[in-house]
């Protein structure tokens, strides 16, 4: 019958023969094709997978340090760095709306907060060397401000030096909190307490 079928139309059956192989080749290719795209699309998915991977850790919130990142030694520090480095330490330990007010005309007041439980804060700066302690005379021009201007619920004192024994008086007469250099670096890693929790008994 095909013998029949080649004599009578050898042409219809040259291109049927045509087709055939073709579409095996075509097949062929679709099979090897077909491996390949699924080659690509694991390489792809594995691709995505590692982008993804990376996005999500890049995506993570780096953590604020527990410690302020400032100068270990503040005398280092210019006047401005060291308001700006007691901010920072008001502002890591829950205070808000804190502010760097110091300069001509601030009456005493350099930094400003409002603490955890709603209290206003007031902190004046005094960045003196070790052989410069705080008098009764400096505490004195704050007391006179702190509360009455600044409408301070708390006021604070914060020194890298020392005060001397008036300036403590004056200090524990009036409701002041002194900060010296050591309660400074308590506060700093945390071993101390904020200045707004160690209030002096009036």
């Amino acid at each position: 019958m095909v013998a029949g079928a080649v004599e009578r139309r050898p042409g219809w059956v040259l291109v049927l023969v045509v087709l055939g192989i073709a579409a095996l080749v075509g097949l062929r290719r679709r099979v090897h094709v077909a491996r390949a795209a699924r080659r690509a699309a694991a390489a792809l998915d594995e691709a995505a997978r590692e982008a993804a991977e990376e996005l999500d850790t890049d995506l993570i919130p780096r953590q604020r340090p527990a410690v302020v990142e400032v100068d270990p030694c503040y005398e280092s520090l210019t006047p401005e760095e060291f308001e700006e480095a007691i901010a920072a330490l008001c502002e890591r330990d829950g205070c808000s709306g804190v502010e760097v007010v110091g300069g001509a005309g601030d009456l005493g007041a350099d930094v400003v907060a409002v603490t955890p439980d709603g209290r206003r804060v007031v902190i004046q700066c005094k960045q003196y060397g070790e052989a410069n302690r705080v008098g009764s005379q400096d505490l004195q021009r704050f007391g006179g401000t702190c509360f009455t201007v600044h409408e301070a619920d708390v006021a604070v004192l914060v020194t890298t030096s020392d005060f001397t024994a008036p300036a403590v008086e004056y200090a524990d007469q009036c409701g002041i909190v002194c900060v010296d250099g050591e309660k400074l670096r308590n506060w700093t890693d945390g071993t101390g307490p904020c200045p707004w929790e160690a209030l002096p008994e009036r």
